[in-house]
């Protein structure tokens, strides 16, 4: 792991007013959070890309993606600074076309990064972004610590997408914390001998909304307006 500066860490408690309030949907909302970054982009609508760490070329095309039509229409993507799909969601939403911030919910204290190939992406995200984590300076990764940042990733977002997972993936344990807090679940379909599409197919089976384009998740949650049928009929 690789220390990162602390300089512009700071600390916010659960009673002060820019803590965010979506973070109360849990039942164990966390005491403390550590902000490194602009904290002003807390108040955007959020919207989560998580998936799997060892995503095929192709997910991670589907990452960068939807990171970018979220980010283009000013949704803050978040995930979980993870390798995979959650670095490629990243990137994304950092595109320099874009210029647009992300948000990363690190299972460590904000002076270290994890994984440690994440050194550039975390500090690129801390300058353009914002870095939150409910660990305290010095906390390394542990393995429960992930599952934590997962609840985080689920209270905070609008709405969870989720590209490429197993059948037994932390992006399932999202999938499922979203769904019991009433947020949105999408999942991307994939090829069906592909191992890491049986999760998301499992998610489509139960319920989720199966996306296929950054705008089908906007418009279902009303960050974009839906197509009158009017509208539609126009383009006939």
């Amino acid at each position: 792991m690789n220390p990162l500066k602390t300089s512009c860490i700071v600390q916010i408690s659960r009673h002060e007013s820019n803590y965010p309030a979506r973070l109360n949907d849990l039942f164990d909302p966390p005491a403390v959070l550590y902000i490194d970054g602009d904290i002003e982009l807390l108040k955007l609508p959020m919207i989560a890309i998580v998936g799997s760490r060892a995503a095929s070329p192709g997910g991670l095309q589907n990452a960068a993606f939807f990171a970018q039509g979220l980010a283009r229409a000013g949704a803050l993507v978040i995930s979980g600074l993870a390798r995979g799909i959650d670095g490629a969601a990243h990137r994304g939403a950092l595109d320099i076309a874009l210029n647009s911030p992300t948000l990363a919910v690190c299972g460590t204290g904000l002076d270290l990064v994890y994984p440690p190939e994440h050194q550039v992406l975390a500090n690129q995200i801390r300058q353009r972004g914002l870095l939150v984590s409910e660990f305290a300076l010095g906390v390394g990764p542990k393995a429960f610590h992930f599952p934590k940042r997962n609840r985080l990733i689920a209270a905070l977002a609008l709405g969870v997408v989720v590209i490429e997972a197993a059948n037994r993936s932390g992006s399932l344990i999202t999938a499922r914390l979203a769904l019991e807090m009433g947020r949105e679940v999408f999942a991307v379909p994939s090829q069906i001998n592909n191992p890491l599409a049986k999760g998301c197919h499992y998610l489509i089976q139960q319920g989720a909304k199966l996306v296929c384009t950054p705008e089908e998740v906007l418009e279902e949650l009303y960050i974009l307006k839906k197509p009158h049928l009017n509208d539609c009929k126009k383009g006939f």
